[in-house]
């Protein structure tokens, strides 16, 4: 609507009409009332303010938390944390809401990963001094995690450049204890732990709201390539080393278990022996006693016995010898014999061969 519509439908514009238009003598038309026109912008302008001004607290009375997110709720200057996940509610132009994000996240350390697989390493960072004063390019990945809110929005201004100096130090701090041969090969996870464990002691101290994850090494080498061919040459050793001591090892629990059963073999055939010895030496003795008690009754046919039993063993294919008596007699015995005669058939026959020739005669 044009002004001078507006005019036009104005009641005392309206009344002006019927009027002669009295202009003054340079011919200039007179000014219409103002305060008129406030009243009439007011009554349009006023209404739609407030409607704007409900609609603004409507919607600025609501917001959401996903699951990775915390709210600090700002009251008159006292914040407090809403961990409340969903749609919640605020006293509008009363309450300011911050939202904080809680998931894990990560930064590099000496390199820069651009997410398409390409990366540019960051000497600056990379670079360190061992123990023994060589240098070492030396990539870390960190992962951390805002766990409390209120320290990660008021205790400093730049927790995340607080976090990462801090890791950088301790980084170089630990390196440099380290030579760099060990940097290269076995003392990877041990400088890991020492920097996990010194990194969440100090955040632990500073309180900024931050707490490490992890931190892990990425790649570790000598920072120029003459360094880098010894060193993996190195390497190639130290790994055929330990090829040739876990062949070695392969070999001996091989080799132990079998002699180990070979010796528990020998031992046991050793005690069936023993047992064997023991128990031949308890008869003979038990057999000893036994003769022994007899020999104590008749001592003289007991060691007659006992005579030719052993001149049976040691001549078993002997069956006569001939023994010449204290009066000359020659008297023929039998070793088979044993039973008490001596040989008896045979000095029969003898007696009789002896009586045929004395009637021959």
């Amino acid at each position: 609507m044009a002004l001078k519509d507006f005019l036009g439908k104005n009641p005392m514009n309206s009344d002006r009409k019927d009027q002669p238009n009295k202009s003054d003598p340079e011919g200039n038309v007179p000014k219409p009332d103002g305060k008129g026109i406030l009243n009439r912008i007011s009554s349009i302008v006023l209404p739609a303010l407030i409607i704007f001004l409900v609609v603004v607290a409507v919607s600025g009375s609501f917001y959401t938390l996903s699951e990775t997110e915390s709210a600090i709720v700002t009251t008159f200057g006292r914040a407090t944390v809403n961990n409340n996940k969903g749609l919640q509610f605020k006293i509008p132009f009363i309450q300011h809401v911050t939202k904080i994000n809680t998931t894990v996240r990560s930064f590099e350390i000496g390199y820069v990963d651009y997410g398409d697989g390409s990366y540019r390493n960051v000497e600056e960072e990379s670079i360190m001094i061992t123990s023994d004063m060589n240098f070492v390019d030396i990539d870390f990945y960190v992962t951390y995690q805002v766990t409390d809110p209120l320290q990660y929005m008021y205790a400093t201004e730049k927790p995340e450049l607080i976090l990462k100096n801090l890791i950088q130090s301790t980084i170089r701090g630990t390196v440099s204890a380290y030579t760099v041969d060990s940097a290269l090969t076995t003392g990877k996870s041990e400088i890991q732990q020492n920097i996990k464990n010194i990194v969440m002691d100090e955040l632990e101290k500073q309180q900024i709201g931050l707490s490490l994850i992890d931190i892990s090494i990425q790649d570790v080498e000598p920072p120029t390539d003459r360094i880098k061919e010894a060193f993996s040459e190195v390497e190639n050793a130290r790994q055929n080393k330990e090829s040739a001591l876990n062949e070695a090892n392969q070999y001996r629990n091989e080799q132990i278990p079998a002699a180990e059963a070979k010796a528990d073999k020998i031992i046991q055939e050793a005690e069936a022996k023993k047992t064997a010895r023991i128990n031949e030496a308890n008869g003979q003795v038990a057999r000893f006693n036994s003769e022994y008690a007899e020999y104590t009754k008749y001592p003289l046919i007991t060691r007659q016995r006992m005579f030719y039993e052993a001149m049976e063993n040691i001549l078993p294919n002997v069956k006569i010898i001939i023994n010449n008596d204290e009066d000359g007699t020659t008297q023929r015995m039998y070793l088979g014999d044993l039973d008490g005669s001596f040989g008896e058939a045979e000095a029969a026959a003898q007696a009789g061969r002896s009586e045929q020739t004395g009637g021959d005669q």
